[in-house]
């Protein structure tokens, strides 16, 4: 059976990704997996879950050069509930995180960790607990830590230091040309992590 109609098979490459704020889909929360007509154009559409500071979060799976985004139809095939497509997807981050390498940058009293594998899953690394807490870890001590989001392939992180507003706008405008010219773009914010938390950063 093929991964489209085959949980068991499905589950071991389903994975989160983020996508731009204003991205249409059918909120996961409204997914219904028993009693809807199969086809239909709400469940054709991409299942949307909500991510940090609103970002967008749909669940794909890797195919030959192209991604299957996961959508209401699945859930009908599979005969799985929207919590069992978030859980697998989490699962199998996790396991890929744990051995993904970060990028250490070191430049004066500057330090920048990122995570730019090219295997599409380095943005999603976000909403993993054991990820923020590794960022704030690393990078807390030596003051707040500002986040980069720019597109899927590149989670960005750094430690704004007291008294250097120039990283502060360094990072910005980073994050904001990387997405420019990204095929992936998801967003030119900033973040900060407080409390283990993604939130918008404030200057």
């Amino acid at each position: 059976m093929t991964p489209e109609h085959d949980f068991r098979a499905a589950s071991a490459l389903i994975v989160p990704a983020l996508r731009p704020v204003g991205t249409q889909g059918m909120p996961i929360t409204e997914a219904e997996v028993h009693g809807a007509e199969p086809s239909s154009k709400a469940h054709t559409q991409p299942l949307l879950d909500e991510g940090p500071c609103g970002i967008p979060v749909v669940y794909t799976m890797a195919a030959d050069g192209f991604d299957i985004v996961v959508n209401g139809d699945h859930l009908l095939s599979w005969g799985v509930g929207p919590e069992d497509v978030q859980d697998a997807a989490i699962a199998n981050l996790a396991s890929w995180s744990a051995r993904a390498p970060w990028t250490d940058e070191v430049s004066g009293d500057r330090r920048l960790l990122s995570s730019d594998t090219g295997e599409g899953n380095d943005a999603a690394r976000v909403l993993l607990p054991d990820v923020r807490e590794h960022l704030a870890r690393e990078l807390g001590a030596a003051g707040r830590v500002l986040v980069g989001l720019p597109e899927r392939h590149l989670l960005l992180a750094g430690a704004l230091r007291p008294g250097d507003a120039e990283f502060a706008r360094l990072f910005a405008e980073f994050v904001i040309e990387h997405s420019g010219g990204a095929d992936e773009p998801i967003d030119r914010r900033v973040f900060e992590l407080v409390g283990g938390q993604l939130v918008e950063f404030a200057g």
